[in-house]
């Protein structure tokens, strides 16, 4: 039995990819472990679209370094993901113990690079990255692995890669222009993992409301809406959710589907960035501020409990005191949820890095500590708003006579099992009375299964 131990930064679409990874690895007899030093291979997916994990990743990889000094395990270490992209063999220069780096297109050759390794080479790197990619489908190959692993949720990559250009990101550099899954590769791997027990499906990409529109797919017609409805179609999925969607890329045809599917979560992450026109300019967003709440106001016409969340940049170059308050304003405007919150950072390659007038550390941590006090607050707010009410909860784990899962619209929910009941198992939709709210989840009682 040979072993290989996964560490995996950044977003949904990297754990997706390590998820690919690990499957294409049990196929060639491979087992996963906690401890990197019991590891054959050691295997970093790595995320660029923020300095501070960048630097994340270094650090992992001078501790691999020296425990690979120390007891000669694990045997191979390889980079994926953006920062391996970004970085090619240079990875390698800086840390030569790094013996395999992966591109993101190219990663899904890592048994046959592995091989190369094994096979006594000291260096290998793969790192093309071609608008004319082709997404493999691999559910027929990762069947015998996932169904080895119970899980109640699971991630579906529909496309790779962005066409936006956002002055501050790293993504169209790191994994190139957008290239859409065909329905029928989707669909047939929805299929399987329903059929395995998954009970939630989200479907991923970097830019979901575009799929379809700049590759050719079976169905030149075909647009994320239709996949929505052709997902949620599927015999025993019980919840479905996407990410991430661009604002300037939201119709009404999507939106719509919060009120007609009803597999559908009413659950929204849709990133705005700024409340500034200004900013959103220099950011090549796309929209304003005035049109994007104009479509929060159409998505709650149409689904009026929708749960919204966003992402913010706070400190970006040449970004005004003034700026800065439309953001704590738009945010108050809307009332998020929830939101991911961080202070800008220059990128490789993308075009905001070269811009004037950047905005010191010290003040960019002011804001965001002011911006993530708003939200806290605004969470806390809406939260309580739901003690009293019995909501639908999916288990993802249970414990003794405690129990954890999710509302449809993205809340954590903890609830006691009261003397006598059985404790459901992960999967489960429940019922349960809401009786404390906190700034991150809700604590509650069983009610009933649904």
């Amino acid at each position: 039995m040979k072993y290989v131990h996964i560490k995996t930064f950044g977003c949904q679409m990297n754990e997706r990819d390590s998820e690919i990874m690990a499957q294409l690895l049990a196929n060639q007899g491979f087992q996963s472990c906690e401890a990197p030093e019991e590891a054959d291979l050691a295997l970093v997916n790595t995320c660029s679209i923020r300095d501070k994990a960048e630097q994340k990743v270094y650090s992992l990889l001078g501790q691999l370094r020296d425990l690979q000094a120390h007891c000669g395990r694990p045997r191979f270490i390889a980079v994926a993901g953006c920062v391996a992209q970004q970085e090619g063999e240079r990875i390698m220069d800086r840390m030569p113990a790094v013996s395999l780096v992966m591109g993101t297109q190219q990663f899904y050759r890592l048994p046959e690079l592995l091989a190369r390794l094994e096979g006594g080479e000291r260096r290998v790197a793969a790192l093309d990255l071609s608008a004319n990619f082709v997404i493999p489908a691999f559910q027929k190959a990762q069947k015998p692995a996932l169904a080895q692993t119970a899980a109640v949720q699971r991630f579906v990559n529909i496309m790779q890669g962005c066409n936006n250009f956002c002055s501050y990101c790293v993504v169209p550099y790191t994994r190139g222009r957008e290239i859409s899954r065909p329905l029928a590769d989707i669909l047939e791997e929805v299929q399987t993992l329903v059929a395995q027990g998954v009970q939630e499906i989200t479907l991923l990409g970097q830019n979901v409301n575009s799929y379809g529109k700049t590759n050719a797919v079976a169905d030149q017609a075909l647009r994320f809406p239709d996949l929505v409805r052709a997902v949620a179609a599927t015999p025993g999925l019980k919840r479905l959710r996407f990410t991430t969607s661009h604002p300037k890329d939201l119709d009404e045809r999507l939106m719509r589907c919060f009120a007609e599917v009803p597999v559908l979560c009413p659950h929204f992450h849709l990133p705005v960035q700024s409340g500034s026109n200004a900013v959103l300019a220099r950011m090549n967003r796309g929209y304003t501020a005035e049109s994007y709440l104009d479509k929060v106001a159409t998505l709650r016409h149409f689904r009026p409990d929708i749960t919204l969340a966003t992402d913010f940049i706070v400190g970006f170059p040449g970004e005004t005191e003034a700026d800065f308050t439309e953001t704590l304003r738009l945010l108050e405007t809307v009332r998020f949820a929830a939101s991911f919150s961080f202070k800008y950072s220059d990128r490789p390659q993308a075009r905001a890095a070269s811009f004037p007038d950047k905005i010191a550390e010290e003040v960019k941590a002011e804001r965001l500590a002011r911006l993530q006090a708003v939200q806290n607050a605004i969470t806390l707010d809406t939260n309580r708003r739901l003690t009293g009410q019995t909501l639908d909860v999916l288990v993802e784990s249970a414990n003794s006579v405690k129990g954890q899962g999710r509302t449809p619209g993205n809340r954590v929910v903890h609830f006691q099992v009261a003397p006598g009941q059985e404790l459901p198992l992960p999967g489960a939709l429940v019922q349960v009375r809401i009786e404390q709210a906190g700034p991150h989840s809700l604590k509650g009682t069983l009610q009933k299964r649904r």
